[in-house]
């Protein structure tokens, strides 16, 4: 895939919210390494979708959104829901950030931070309608457990962020991270399972949720796809 034109960051301003002043040498700028280190000093304002995005569309958040072929995807075909990426590397967040800005994407936002620190002192509970974690690293080894993501907090702070009936899409080519993703849900107070649809059929070359996925489909190597719905906690 040919690397977008670079642009000036005043070009992707529009695209990128920026963690608060004060806040981005301890969460921003960060590798996977240290992303989970350090903890709130104050407060954080809350995001304001309404503000952030002119209008009260729906919101969808992607964990971990990389090159941001799912960004763009969805941004052009619905511009009726707002689309929010988090991703912890950069250079990443830069990349998907021009390629939404070159098509002019009002609807779509990136960020580069921490998702649990975002999801849990920036997003208002109980206002985003999907949460997408597609393909994230499993991180086994045991001197490498700070970078999991999917973890029973997050699982928490997943379903606190979700409206009532809003629903969590992970999908992995890991069999074994599947596995564990799938009994942390089944601990998790508050999400049901739905049925998962017959795999799509890519229509072009673009048509995939993420590079990870045509490369892994296009290999021939099985992809493991569940929907979970917020429900009321007993």
């Amino acid at each position: 895939m040919r690397k977008p034109r670079r642009l000036a960051p005043d070009a992707l301003q529009p695209y990128v919210w920026e963690l608060p002043e004060r806040l981005r040498g301890r969460w921003g700028d960060r590798t996977k390494a240290d992303a989970t280190e350090g903890e709130p000093e104050s407060p954080a304002a809350k995001i304001d979708w309404p503000t952030l995005y002119g209008n009260d569309h729906p919101v969808e958040i992607e964990v971990g959104f990389g090159k941001g072929l799912f960004l763009v995807n969805e941004g052009v075909a619905n511009p009726d829901r707002n689309y929010f990426g988090i991703e912890i590397i950069r250079k990443y967040q830069l990349y998907a950030a021009t390629r939404v800005a070159n098509r002019g994407l009002p609807n779509v936002k990136t960020c580069c931070a921490d998702a649990k620190i975002i999801m849990r002192e920036f997003v208002v509970p109980g206002t985003v309608t999907t949460v997408h974690v597609f393909f994230p690293d499993p991180w086994w080894k045991n001197k490498h457990k700070k970078r999991l993501l999917f973890t029973p907090e997050f699982a928490t702070l997943t379903n606190d962020v979700l409206k009532r009936n809003g629903q969590l899409h992970f999908v992995t080519d890991v069999q074994d991270y599947f596995e564990m993703v799938t009994e942390t849900l089944r601990h998790c107070p508050g999400f049901e399972e739905l049925p998962q649809p017959p795999e799509p059929a890519p229509v072009h070359d673009m048509d995939y949720l993420t590079n990870f996925e045509r490369k892994f489909r296009k290999e021939g190597r099985p992809i493991y796809r569940s929907r979970y719905v917020k429900v009321e906690r007993i």
